[in-house]
């Protein structure tokens, strides 16, 4: 570790992370800045709904909790704390956190950022001919009948390095990309101009890989055998240097692991295409260069940078209606023919599957033959509706399941009693243009207005070294599971999946990249039939990253997929058994 490293620490990858971690990180070894992701798209329509029982909260509660345990230490060891925790209410976070360190006796400087929240200037901006229309669907705004309940602007880092600048022991911030917690802090440490592309983008990759926690430390790894423990497992930090380059590392004694692996893994999570766009940089995910630094530790190098989009992104969330479901579990014989009878009755009681908005069922076979337990002799049916009329979903569904309960199938059983209506929040990506959106520094009873960044009117792409692969690997093939080579990272950005598949060997990863196409891709996974499927090329870290448009429906709090943000889609892909060449299984 060089002598001239920043230490940028990662203590949470979404609200509800351990809560020990902040503690963990701060007394666990040395760090310079804390940080933390409490924010996702689904989080935003959580928080508004919590300010709207009480207008004073809209923020990350946690965070308050574990501040008052590890304030005293920061200041002592000059730690600054850098988190987004303040979700729709930044202001009410800092001064929350202000009556904590009064109560604790500390002299605090908290700087918050605004300027994300936009929602009270989305219709002046569709007067302005800005149609904000859904990045996936094309729809403008002006078509949605449904009150918007969020709207916030994804936020670059330049705030965070102002508020820094200006001596904040604490930045608290709303809505900012998840890597603009580690570029802030990175640019305020070494100095960046905003045209150092390559440094910036660089942190956007740190930013990235430190974002979800222990996801990079060996959390939800494909072949998670490697890893030794997953007690106390460590979080994350990076050793950053002037240059951009850095060690992704964790503190000793903790459990968990760091290597090529798993921060390829953690690379793959949630992306696109290789230009991985920021209101900061463009980074380069096809120039990273990743390598085994010693035990637990992994440094990456050359990552490259180009001028942001002209654009900056929206997350906006409106209120999508009410759902529910209930599930009828099948024990035994005849299980096509039980579910059959079972929605023959069911679907009438409740008015028919015309009578709601949505109406989806769905049979999960898991009942074997000759089985051992009760368990494994059950299948499921699940039955969810969806309607902007919650007395249609409430108990009028789910009582008339339940009244099913002794006049039907043999066996009947479900996995709940009757439930009542839940509300569902609708995720709407947009854009605007980026000289549209300023941040806001308020530290010290002042405001500094931070200018967004935007592009230069001509600028050259960046040079991706080129790579050089074996042959594609042929002779003699073998059925065997494409897990047994490859390891995958899956997730979700709004209604669609992300799927990155990694090789840990060129030799295997030739053999991938030429045989593991969008169509082949469609015919193992029969579910992304007849929707768009893209493919991109990552060979500089052994990968390929697919994005599946609309597999998820309308998101997370609307999908009906038993997994609506596709954390388990990679790991199915990896228990298909193709034929692979057996020269590469040796």
């Amino acid at each position: 570790m060089a002598d001239t490293a920043f230490r940028i620490a990662n203590c949470g990858g979404f609200y509800g992370d351990r809560l020990s971690a902040v503690r963990e990180m701060v007394e666990g070894g040395p760090i310079d800045v804390l940080t933390g992701d409490y924010l996702a798209e689904l989080t935003m329509a959580i928080l508004y709904r919590s300010r709207v029982k009480r207008p004073e909260l809209g923020y990350a509660m946690t965070f308050l909790t574990q501040m008052e345990q590890v304030l005293g230490r920061c200041l002592e060891k000059k730690i600054r704390v850098v988190v987004n925790a303040g979700g729709l209410n930044p202001k009410g976070c800092a001064e929350a956190l202000g009556k904590i360190a009064e109560k604790l006796g500390l002299k605090l400087r908290i700087a918050y950022l605004t300027g994300d929240d936009v929602l009270d200037r989305l219709q002046a901006w569709q007067h302005q001919g800005l149609a904000l229309a859904h990045l996936d669907k094309g729809m403008p705004l002006s078509a949605l009948k449904a009150p918007v309940l969020t709207a916030n602007a994804y936020l670059g880092g330049w705030g965070i390095t102002d508020a820094l600048a200006r001596g904040a022991d604490v930045v608290i911030t709303g809505r900012v990309t998840d890597a603009s917690l580690v570029v802030g802090p990175a640019a305020w440490r070494f100095g960046w101009g905003r045209g150092d592309w390559d440094r910036l983008a660089s942190a956007v990759v740190a930013g990235h890989i430190l974002e979800c926690g222990a996801q990079c430390t060996g959390g939800n790894y494909a072949f998670f055998q490697e890893v030794p423990t997953y007690t106390k497992i460590g979080f994350p930090l990076a050793e950053m240097e002037a240059d951009g380059s850095f060690v992704v590392t964790k503190h000793a004694g903790t459990g968990g692991l760091v290597s090529v692996g798993t921060v390829t893994a953690q690379l793959l999570y949630e992306i696109e295409a290789p230009r991985y766009l920021n209101p900061d940089v463009t980074a380069r995910f096809d120039t990273i260069r990743l390598a085994q630094d010693g035990p637990d530790r992994v440094r990456v190098t050359g990552v490259r940078g180009e001028p942001p989009p002209a654009t900056t992104k929206l997350c906006l969330n409106y209120m999508g209606g009410f759902r529910n479901t209930m599930t009828f579990v099948l024990t035994g014989l005849d299980i096509p023919e039980k579910a059959k009878l079972i929605e023959d009755t069911f679907w009438p009681l409740v008015g028919g599957k015309e009578a709601f908005a949505e109406a989806h069922v769905s049979l999960v076979r898991s009942e074997r033959e000759d089985p051992e337990s009760n368990e494994a002799a059950s299948a499921y049916l699940k039955f969810t509706v969806k309607d902007t009329d919650a007395a249609k979903v409430g108990r009028a569904f789910s009582n008339k399941a339940i009244e099913m309960a002794l006049a039907h199938y043999p066996g009947f059983h479900m996995t709940a009693p009757p439930t009542e209506e839940s509300p569902y929040a609708v995720y709407w990506p947009a854009l605007v243009p980026s000289e549209l959106i300023e941040q806001v520094v308020h530290v010290d009873g002042r405001e500094v207005t931070i200018a967004p960044v935007l592009p230069p009117t001509s600028a050259a792409a960046a040079a991706v070294p080129p790579v050089t692969l074996p042959p594609v690997a042929s002779g003699l093939t073998r059925r065997a599971p494409l897990g047994r080579l490859f390891g995958t990272r899956s997730g979700d950005k709004g209604g669609n999946a992300n799927l990155g598949v990694w090789a840990k060997r060129p030799e295997a990863y030739a053999w991938l990249a030429a045989t593991l196409t969008p169509e082949r891709l469609t015919q193992l996974l029969p579910e992304c039939r007849g929707l768009v499927v893209e493919r991109h090329l990552l060979p500089n870290i052994l990968a390929l990253n697919f994005v599946v448009r609309g597999l998820l429906g309308d998101g997370v709090s609307s999908s009906t997929r038993s997994d609506p943000q596709a954390k388990s889609l990679g790991e199915y892909l990896r228990a298909k058994v193709v034929e692979i060449p057996a020269a590469l299984l040796d």
